[in-house]
């Protein structure tokens, strides 16, 4: 069951990516005002999700992960019914906030893989959940963007009728993960301020250099997933299928990365040196596309760009979300999960403004070139970073 509902829920949440654009285009009265909408709409999605992700992830931590997903998984159901109605910004800007404010399925899925897997297999077992996010991914901007094709507005219907669906499974067939004795007792109110949870997180040196090379990540790649549709649009003129195809190709890398290659090279080569290969992989993609955006707009340099981001972005991620798991205990992994979905919220709260600004008044390739060099700090923060061993917990 949790391969099904990681897959549908990546399926939901990629559906509406190739017509993001487009649908916030009809309610922008200046089209070149569209790239900083689209920003505000994603920011104000990640500034609620920054808020409220400690209390759902310490939530899941006192009463069970089912109790989460299922409350996203439903409150992502009403915001993208109401997306899909719209009729005014402000319309959009509410969906965005009741989304934003429940947003803690995948979170609560990556802790419940880690209450059932070992410490020593859960930066492989991560990779497969990529990989099957991976399959969601492929799946959905396609079907995405073949609904476009009939309404721009289906594909924000279908991403709810989704939501809804992964809301009923998992209230029905999902089995909860957290034994009683792995849960904690009560919730105390520092546990539900982000900013008091941050603070804990970076805190604790096992976590500190782990969670600045989130961080560091999370930005430019929220540049990347709030702008490229902006960017393939202005740049070499595709629609919301061509969009959507390069999502699902996306998707496919994902696959071969996480599922495959993961497995390979872990073993081999140690969690610092994939995570420091996929930042890698990043940069060069992030170039790709800062190339794209200012001297060579071709499509197959964007596509290059993009599979590259993808791949590098895949590997790293898997790796440092098994090494953050193995730094903390069994009854934290809500915990982590509230504190890694909160700092990634306030990325994504930030991201897609920056991108906005920076594309509209400076140049459309600033977001891709601050994006490579944030990442080049990201590789020297990782390189010092203290990873725990998983042997030693397992």
């Amino acid at each position: 069951m949790l391969i099904v509902l990681t897959m549908l829920t990546t399926v939901g949440m990629t559906v509406v990516l190739p017509v993001l654009p487009f649908v916030v285009l009809q309610y922008v009265s200046n089209e070149g005002d569209l790239a900083v909408w689209v920003g505000v709409l994603e920011a104000v999605n990640g500034l609620c999700a920054f808020l409220v992700a400690p209390f759902l992830g310490r939530l899941s931590d006192r009463f069970g992960r089912r109790p989460v997903i299922v409350v996203a998984a439903f409150g992502a159901a009403v915001g993208m019914t109401l997306f899909g109605i719209g009729g005014a910004l402000w319309v959009l800007l509410l969906a965005r906030v009741i989304q934003g404010a429940t947003a803690g399925d995948l979170p609560a899925l990556f802790a419940y893989l880690a209450d059932i897997t070992p410490p020593h297999k859960r930066a492989q077992r991560f990779g497969i959940l990529g990989a099957l996010s991976g399959i969601g991914t492929m799946i959905g901007p396609a079907v995405g963007g073949l609904l476009a094709a009939i309404s721009i507005d289906l594909p924000v219907f279908a991403t709810a009728g989704v939501s809804f669906v992964i809301a009923v499974l998992a209230v029905f067939l999902l089995p909860e993960s957290l034994r009683p004795e792995n849960r904690i007792a009560s919730i105390a109110l520092r546990d539900l301020h982000p900013l008091a949870v941050l603070r804990d997180a970076f805190g604790r040196p096992e976590l500190r250099g782990l969670m600045i090379g989130f961080g560091l990540l999370a930005l430019p790649f929220g540049f990347f997933v709030n702008n490229f549709g902006v960017l393939a649009f202005d740049t070499i003129h595709w629609g919301p299928t061509a969009i959507g195809m390069l999502i699902a190709a996306v998707g496919i890398i994902d696959i071969i990365v996480q599922g495959v290659l993961l497995g390979i090279l872990l073993p081999r080569l140690g969690e610092r040196a994939v995570i420091v290969a996929g930042i890698v992989a990043q940069i060069v993609g992030l170039s790709a596309l800062a190339v794209v955006a200012s001297v060579l707009a071709q499509p197959w340099v964007f596509v290059l760009g993009a599979l590259m981001l993808a791949a590098g972005q895949g590997a790293s991620q898997a790796a440092m979300d098994g090494a953050m798991s193995n730094a903390v205990g069994d009854d934290e992994q809500g915990w982590l999960g509230g504190a890694t979905q909160s700092l990634n919220a306030a990325m994504s709260a930030v991201a897609p403004v920056v991108a906005g600004v920076l594309y509209a008044a400076v140049a459309p390739s600033a977001p891709y070139w601050l994006g490579a060099a944030l990442m080049v700090v990201a590789v020297i923060v990782v390189s010092r970073a203290r990873i725990v061993d998983a042997a030693h917990r397992s």
